[in-house]
């Protein structure tokens, strides 16, 4: 290939062209066409072409059916819940741990699994490893890219760690997904009821609590972005590390936590803890909402009218405030001190709702009962 007269060289020397030019010319002795490569320089990812391609496809959904008696249609389903791009059965856009992948999903359908629920597995996993995969991606360049490198150093340092780090990386999937699991049995119930019914109970008694850093969103406007990452971050891991059972943290986006327990208590004290800590830790202040009542779970996510009053009350709690329904301070009256903030009236709910606030016992806050009149919180 002339990679000069492609354009793939221009606005270069020195060394810089050099190495481009070897890149070039490995890639293309392995098999890479001008298209690629054209595309690849024009979207500025050349240096990772080699990447890509160490982890890209070399079946397709119909030989993965042949060999492992999956559907095709069911392969490509599943490629889609992942949110992966759309292919076609010829196309090969399957790698080799597709296919030992595909022989397990046959073990669960010969089980027994529906296909609709592997459907719904597959699309919790996708969601759960695009997040994984862009965490390990960026903390890789962090890690081991080099200033002054050339696309050929970064191609060749890349792909060398990407061979053996990749692997490395399946045992801590399998022990973390092994430790919730277990963790998940053991908070289980299955009880008379569920094995009369052959199945769980549609909904359950949870404290749902939604906890969020207050003007996060006007934060954007302020700071540099990787320091608005960083108080992301840092919020995750302080959710994390006060989080204790039988309360449990079910996820954290950006500014945000969702958190539940069977116990209301439970939850409060925890929210109170996180509060400090966020205080503590010298980050933007932290408010939370807490509600109580039935919650259906559906894919590893809780859903109801508890789940939508916890997000409501969050809305309008003040800044460094634990605020909750009634539900909340009538399951724990005497475990926290209580100080009634009004009845309001809340989007999507048909009543007025009386709120409280809750303090840590002894702080000297008084539960002024629930007065008729305040709309302040």
């Amino acid at each position: 290939m002339d990679f000069a007269a492609a354009g793939l060289l221009d606005d270069l020397d020195g060394p810089e062209r050099e190495a481009r030019e070897r890149l070039l010319e490995q890639l293309a002795n392995d098999g890479v066409s001008l298209a690629e490569l054209k595309a690849a320089v024009a979207e500025d990812r050349l240096a990772l072409l080699p990447v890509e391609r160490l982890l890209g496809g070399r079946f397709t959904a119909t030989e993965i059916a042949r060999e492992t008696g999956v559907p095709a249609v069911l392969l490509l389903r599943g490629r889609r819940l992942l949110g992966l791009p759309e292919a076609g059965q010829e196309e090969r856009v399957f790698a080799p741990p597709d296919l030992e992948a595909a022989r397990s999903i046959k073990l669960f359908l010969d089980a027994g699994f529906s296909e609709d629920a592997i459907a719904e597995i597959t699309r919790v996993l996708g969601e759960t490893m695009a997040r994984l995969a862009a965490t390990v991606a960026g903390a890789s360049v962090d890690a081991f890219l080099k200033p002054g490198d050339t696309e050929q150093e970064v191609a060749e340092r890349f792909a060398g760690l990407a061979e053996q780090l990749t692997p490395a990386l399946g045992p801590v999937l399998i022990a973390a997904f092994d430790a919730h699991l277990g963790e998940s049995v053991r908070r289980g119930i299955l009880g008379r009821s569920e094995r009369e019914a052959g199945q769980l109970a549609d909904s359950q008694l949870l404290a749902v609590c939604f906890a969020d850093i207050v003007g996060f969103t006007r934060l954007g406007g302020e700071i540099e972005i990787g320091d608005l990452g960083g108080i992301a971050g840092r919020f995750a891991e302080l959710a994390g590390d006060v989080t204790k059972p039988p309360a449990r943290l079910v996820k954290s986006i950006g500014d945000a936590a969702m958190l539940v327990s069977p116990e209301p208590a439970a939850l409060v004290s925890l929210a109170l803890s996180l509060v400090e800590a966020v205080e503590a830790a010298e980050l933007p202040a932290l408010r939370a909402g807490i509600a109580f009542g039935d919650a259906v779970i559906r894919a590893g996510d809780f859903y109801g009218h508890s789940v939508n009053l916890a997000s409501r009350v969050t809305g309008i709690a003040r800044p460094g405030s634990v605020l909750c329904t009634e539900e909340v301070h009538d399951a724990a009256p005497d475990q926290f001190d209580w100080s009634f903030a009004g009845r309001h009236r809340l989007k999507g709910i048909s009543e007025h709702v009386a709120l409280y606030r809750a303090h840590p016992l002894g702080s000297g806050a008084v539960d002024r009962g629930r007065a008729k009149g305040s709309r302040r919180n």
